[in-house]
């Protein structure tokens, strides 16, 4: 049986843990030669290629950029191209998620989570998208349930502001690229149990906010990665301009 991802190329960014790393693994395993991207952990970038490397042989390298500057995402898509010799998968991951209501914003925290956020990943697209297969190229960004969810509080301003701006861009580089037969999608998870969740999160909130989901849980990464890789997938070909909520019910 041919694995869905079969000799494809994909970049997937901030991909050294959490849920980047799970997709890094499971897009591994299906046959996918993999760039892990990182920022400052290269001991866990490591750790992720050394993964996939064992597992049936697979093919990884880790790059580190910083994909919120345009030279850094530069860096990268070269880089990418030196190792494999092309792409065809863009995962835009990386992202940063502060919390503070409106009397506490001040503009250098506005202005990370925008390039972090949206700066990044939009000029990474740019830079991708003569590069990829038309057809069949892919390019896949991150937003989060909370654009969605009604109980959403206060201090998610800016991080909720910048993943509306991102299903926007998605959205509208669906009409543009998809008209060479590249398709571009949003994933949307809702709460997903990594550290990034939990800091600065007593447990109390923590189990809270799990029973939002039917199933009473958190979501797991793993919960995310397979959906990441079927829309990276040749079985995706018809799924374009879509946001998909992987959220367990959350939302």
């Amino acid at each position: 049986m041919t694995a869905l991802l079969e000799g494809k190329i994909a970049v997937i960014t901030g991909s050294s843990r959490s849920i980047g790393a799970a997709i890094a693994k499971h897009m591994g395993q299906q046959g996918a030669k993999v760039v892990v991207n990182y920022v400052n952990d290269a001991k866990a970038a490591d750790e992720v290629v050394s993964t996939i490397k064992s597992v049936n042989g697979g093919t990884a390298v880790a790059i580190k950029a910083d994909v919120s500057t345009v030279a850094g995402g530069q860096h990268l898509i070269d880089e990418a191209v030196k190792a494999f010799g092309g792409i065809d998968i863009l995962v835009l991951n990386a992202g940063i998620m502060g919390s503070k209501v409106l009397e506490d914003i001040y503009e250098a925290f506005y202005d990370a989570h925008f390039a972090t956020n949206v700066k990044g990943p939009l000029f990474l697209a740019k830079a991708v998208a003569p590069l990829l297969p038309a057809p069949g190229g892919r390019v896949i960004f991150f937003s989060t349930s909370l654009t969605r969810f009604s109980m959403v509080k206060p201090n998610a301003l800016v991080y909720a502001a910048t993943k509306g701006a991102v299903e926007q861009i998605s959205r509208i580089l669906a009409k543009d690229l998809g008209a060479r037969g590249i398709t571009v999608n949003t994933v949307s998870p809702g709460p997903v149990d990594t550290p990034l969740f939990r800091q600065g999160k007593p447990q109390q909130l923590i189990d809270t906010i799990a029973k939002f989901a039917p199933s009473g849980r958190l979501g797991a990464v793993e919960d995310i990665a397979p959906v990441v890789s079927f829309l990276a997938s040749p079985a995706a070909q018809w799924v374009n301009g879509q946001n998909i909520p992987v959220n367990g019910g959350y939302a």
